[in-house]
């Protein structure tokens, strides 16, 4: 299978969006474990320009880095044995050591609560009840994590059917041309709008048809889209329509924001618009940035392996720091703007830290979802993401 090193750069690149994006969630007036004392409206509207894509991109990206490591693997149960140890043993050291803080500023800052993190952590992170409208333990940003591993699971199943490849070959004769574009708008239409009229996921696995919708086709069309060189061929074809279409669909969603800002509610045939806007949106900026880094971005530089290797690490700890180092920024009074780039300074600094950290600690790796130390050097830099 012929490498693509322009998908290795947008997952690199996909994350790094992450990280602003959840940085920007604590100066706008949306739900967050942490809020700055003051928020602003207007962020909202560029946050609109990927906040309708960015995780299903990331499980696609994740699809695709699927292929490489099951091609590896001696067979699906050795696959699958080793996808449960690099993302369930994550998920739980995540779950007690990385997520508890996040919880604890949330209920101090917007709940009142007053005791110390020690005595939270100890006593009322693992008591498996609600608190303020809090579930304690929760898993935050780690339920990508988790559905992670049930797309895997799901994922080994249908290889496991007779005549897999024939799913293959079906797939890059369906995809090959323009019904690239087309046809995953249509059924996220379908799919996200005809059948649930929701605006987004909610993370409760057993109850979250929309997310099981949209983001395990994403992660299943990343997968086959690695042997698929006729769907490669056709995305970077009709890649500049597609980036017509979702600058289209981008400037309905932003307008939205722009004429009702915040948490404001527009008329329902408003919400219908933008309903459909967002669909147009999701597919059509995925498939434009697919097909500008297989044309554009598909070489290899020094650091890409060391990045790809990053981006799982990163994604574990990121959103504690930002949490952290918000609660941190609130009472200093500095303008929003040097709060904000304090906090991707530290987000970068502290993410960059535990990762660096992390690897050199032979048995810290395996919490952080890296294979253990590779005997030579050459090995070392391998990547091997975790998704």
């Amino acid at each position: 299978m012929a490498r693509h090193y322009g998908m290795d750069w947008l997952r690199i690149g996909a994350f790094a969006l992450l990280i602003l994006y959840h940085v920007a969630m604590v100066f706008v007036p949306w739900p967050y474990h942490v809020k700055a004392v003051q928020t602003v409206d207007w962020v909202t509207v560029p946050m609109a320009l990927t906040s309708p894509w960015r995780l299903t991109l990331l499980f696609l990206v994740s699809g695709y880095a699927s292929r490489a490591i099951v091609t590896r693997s001696p067979g699906l149960w050795r696959f699958v044995r080793s996808r449960t140890s690099r993302l369930l043993l994550p998920l739980a050291f995540g779950i007690a050591v990385i997520v508890p803080p996040q919880a604890w500023v949330e209920l101090v800052t917007q709940h009142g609560y007053t005791r110390g993190y020690l005595y939270f952590w100890t006593h009322d992170f693992f008591a498996f009840r609600t608190l303020d409208g809090v579930l304690l333990p929760n898993w935050n940003h780690l339920w990508f994590v988790g559905y992670l591993w049930i797309y895997t699971v799901a994922l080994a199943l249908l290889l496991a059917l007779p005549r897999p490849r024939a799913l293959q070959v079906g797939f890059d004769r369906l995809f090959g041309g323009a019904r690239v574009v087309w046809l995953p708008i249509a059924y996220l239409l379908v799919a996200q709008v005809f059948v649930f009229r929701r605006w987004s996921d909610t993370h409760d696995v057993i109850h979250d048809g929309i997310a099981h919708l949209g983001f395990f086709p994403a992660f299943l069309f990343g997968f086959l889209l690695a042997a698929a060189p006729n769907t490669m061929a056709a995305l970077v074809r009709w890649r500049w329509v597609s980036l017509a279409l979702a600058a289209a669909s981008y400037a309905i969603v932003g307008g939205v924001a722009i004429v009702w800002p915040g948490v404001s509610s527009p008329p329902d045939w408003v919400v219908d618009q933008i309903l459909w806007a967002r669909q147009v949106e999701c597919w059509a900026s995925i498939a434009a940035l697919i097909g500008i880094a297989e044309a554009q971005l598909n070489r290899d530089h020094p650091v890409r392996a060391m990045l790809a290797e990053a981006v799982f690490p990163f994604y574990l700890v990121h959103q504690t720091i930002i949490v952290v180092v918000g609660y941190w920024l609130r009472p200093t009074g500095l303008p929003l703007s040097a709060q904000f780039l304090a906090l991707i300074a530290a987000t970068c600094a502290g993410c960059w830290v535990f990762y660096r950290t992390a690897r050199e600690v032979a048995p810290l790796r395996r919490f952080i979802g890296l294979r253990p130390r590779a005997p030579t050097a050459a090995a070392r830099h391998m990547p091997h993401p975790s998704f």
